[in-house]
């Protein structure tokens, strides 16, 4: 079910063609783990751009922060599908009644790994544009080589430590729990900075 190398393909192609073509291109035709990962991906992708607007120069007060609530909302949009992911995965193995609990845990789970790949594939497309752009120094271009090549090699490594992960686990000696992420800025109840502008705030 769980192949890092179907994954970070799908990111990559995901990543290109979301620069080029239409933005609601997805992950259509794909099995519905990797449809999954499609909208887990696009998450932050839609962040990665948003985060850019937070430094345009000259934004507006007012416009910073709309980018900055869009920014939240986004990001607690990714965390869920990363935690989508391992939910997924947790209840195809629940059958084959995987993972072993008498297992080692694993401190990172399969979802926060793809989370990772996915971030990485959108570095590497974006540090390889830089790599290529002819309006700049020579050097401009050899510095992000050098950057790509780290970015390939890190992702690399990270694509081996899932396959393991996921051969570990189905083979019953290693286990992965779901993490919540239990973001608290967005929850009116929790965030102290609402709760205690609401309070203030006089009764209709």
């Amino acid at each position: 079910m769980l192949s890092a190398k179907a994954i970070a393909s799908l990111q990559d192609e995901l990543t290109a063609t979301w620069h080029s073509g239409p933005p609601e291109a997805s992950g259509e035709g794909q099995s519905d783990w990797l449809a999954r990962v499609a909208r887990q991906h696009r998450a932050n992708f839609d962040l990665w751009h948003i985060e850019d607007e937070a430094r345009t120069p000259g934004a507006t007060d007012a416009a910073l922060a709309d980018v900055k609530r869009r920014i939240d909302v986004t990001n607690q949009f990714r965390n869920d599908l990363a935690e989508e992911l391992d939910r997924a995965l947790l209840a195809w193995l629940g059958p084959q009644q995987l993972p072993n609990p008498a297992a080692p845990l694993n401190s990172e789970s399969p979802g926060l790994i793809i989370d990772r790949l996915s971030i990485l594939s959108l570095k590497i497309f974006h540090t390889r544009e830089e790599a290529q752009r002819t309006d700049c120094p020579a050097e401009h271009a050899q510095r992000n080589r050098g950057r790509l090549e780290i970015l390939e090699e890190q992702r690399g490594d990270l694509a081996q430590c899932l396959d393991a992960l996921w051969q570990e686990t189905l083979a019953g000696t290693r286990r992965f729990k779901l993490y919540r992420q239990l973001k608290m800025y967005n929850d009116p109840s929790l965030n102290p900075a609402i709760y205690r502008k609401n309070a203030q705030q006089p009764a209709p």
